[in-house]
């Protein structure tokens, strides 16, 4: 048991270091000229910590995904920090995206509010998230957290997620069921060293979740700008 705490530590140690590559990484890509804009609000899996690069995260895939689907060149602006909760989501996010107008949108944020699971604080942090978002945004409920104490958490975590986005008509992505179908297995060969955060084959099950839905999005995005060109 001493060693296989030992060794998740020396893990999270590591993946602590690439925080700032991680970040780099995607503050060049915001820079980068694209046809369409695509923006992710998050914490530390949005910012692909664990994978073997950021291109390997959820969202690297997803922007990916969206480049093959539409033909175009994709800018993605990944507004995520790691470590965040809702609220504050709220005070460092929330402002930054109100300065450009995103053609998709994908949100993941809460597993860091499980910790300090406090309804009340989550909801109302929720709300002004999700008040904040344009119409078309995906909103991700949180995943599958393998433990009964977190998994009841966590049901009433997306309870609220569910109640919120149906109220304004946000599109929710079904996080919880694609990252709990692997079961026992996907605690074994889903995860990074700290046993935290995705791995590749994590984030590909976590890209898994947001992709047909993400799909519609660009279909009407492309549908809509060639409409609005006359073609």
């Amino acid at each position: 048991m001493r060693s296989l705490t030992k060794r998740r530590t020396l893990a999270a140690a590591a993946l602590n270091e690439t925080l700032p590559v991680n970040s780099a990484w995607w503050r060049a890509r915001a820079k980068a000229h694209g046809e369409l804009l695509y923006v992710a609000l998050g914490d530390s899996v949005a910012q692909g910590i664990g994978a073997s690069e950021p291109a390997r995260g959820y969202v690297g895939i997803l922007a990916e995904r969206i480049a093959h689907r539409s033909g175009l060149t994709v800018r993605t602006v990944n507004l995520s920090v790691s470590g965040a909760t809702v609220t504050q989501a709220v005070g460092y996010q929330l402002p930054r995206l109100a300065k450009v107008r995103p053609d998709i949108v994908t949100v993941s944020i809460g597993a860091n509010d499980i910790a300090s699971w406090d309804a009340r604080t989550f909801e109302t942090g929720l709300t002004t998230v999700f008040d904040a978002l344009p119409p078309h945004a995906i909103v991700a409920d949180l995943p599958y957290f393998y433990l009964p104490g977190n998994e009841r958490k966590v049901a009433e975590a997306n309870a609220i997620v569910q109640r919120l986005a149906a109220r304004r008509g946000l599109t929710v992505a079904p996080l919880h069921a694609s990252t709990k179908r692997p079961g026992i297995l996907g605690a074994l060969t889903l995860f990074a060293g700290d046993r935290f955060h995705p791995n590749d084959r994590g984030y590909e099950v976590w890209a898994s979740a947001f992709a047909p839905l993400v799909d519609e999005r660009v279909d009407e995005v492309v549908t809509e700008r060639a409409a609005a060109s006359g073609q």
